[in-house]
């Protein structure tokens, strides 16, 4: 079960970022940025969301903030979108689940356990990811809302332990631009230079296929991702508000997995 999207460049300022960049407005339409998110059963029901970037040229892999992965940075980081951030945005139903010692009440909910409230589809999750391990996951009522900064935290179904994020086989994909992690020799790659990283989440699975992450039901997915080169950000997302909004829900796909 998969879904993926190709992101495309917000394009309000791309002759200005081109011309900060020393690259054409061509070369910056020519970044390819492709999602998958996908399900997987085994070890645990997770969300995996896998990102990869491509870029067509030397002069901008050159200008590249992407930093290496390292396990001492795996940690709960927040204002992580100041710097190159891989995003995902989660919206639906907030779920309440039957907690109760009436045994009668507790035989009519085993194959139905979750609520859906009278107020629907507002709440959503935002996950910010650096390629260097850090992240942060965030839970909004509705939109920006709390307007807090940093953002309120996303907690598990236990309501006190912060949520996080798993990263996967990052040693295969730390540096797929420039080296073959798995051989001691350098290689020298030709363009596109590629690079890309790949983290999952624990998910709950309800009844109808469908699927929550902490207490949100997964109906809309946005994967976008903040590419900084030098001083220049570019936004990327499959569709975009003007000027770039994230949060803005018109823009989001269904989840279709």
């Amino acid at each position: 079960m998969k879904q993926a999207f190709n992101l495309r460049l917000a394009t309000e300022t791309i002759a200005k970022d081109a011309q900060e960049l020393g690259v054409s407005i061509e070369e910056l339409e020519n970044i390819s940025i492709k999602v998958s998110a996908e399900i997987i059963q085994q070890p645990a029901l997770q969300l995996v969301l896998t990102y990869q970037v491509t870029l067509p040229s030397q002069i901008l892999a050159n200008q590249f903030n992407w930093p290496t992965w390292q396990q001492t940075q795996v940690n709960f980081t927040d204002y992580l979108w100041e710097e190159t951030c891989l995003e995902c945005f989660i919206a639906g139903s907030k779920i309440v689940r039957c907690k109760t010692d009436d045994e009668d009440i507790v035989a009519r909910h085993q194959t139905e356990p979750y609520k859906i409230p009278f107020q629907q589809a507002t709440a959503y999750i935002e996950i910010n990811a650096n390629p260097d391990g850090r992240y942060a996951l965030y839970q909004f009522e509705s939109y920006r809302n709390p307007a807090a900064l940093p953002p309120l935290p996303l907690y598990e179904t236990d309501e006190t332990t912060r949520a996080s994020i798993n990263w996967r086989n990052c040693k295969e994909l730390a540096d797929i631009s420039g080296e073959n992690p798995l051989s001691s020799t350098p290689t020298v790659v030709q363009t596109p230079f590629r690079y890309g990283r790949s983290f999952s989440l624990p998910i709950t699975q309800l009844p109808n296929q469908q699927y929550a992450i902490a207490n949100i039901m997964i109906e809309q997915i946005h994967p976008c991702v903040i590419l900084w080169f030098g001083k220049t950000d570019l936004y990327f997302a499959s569709g975009h508000a003007s000027p770039p909004d994230f949060h803005n829900r018109d823009y989001w796909p269904n989840f279709e997995l």
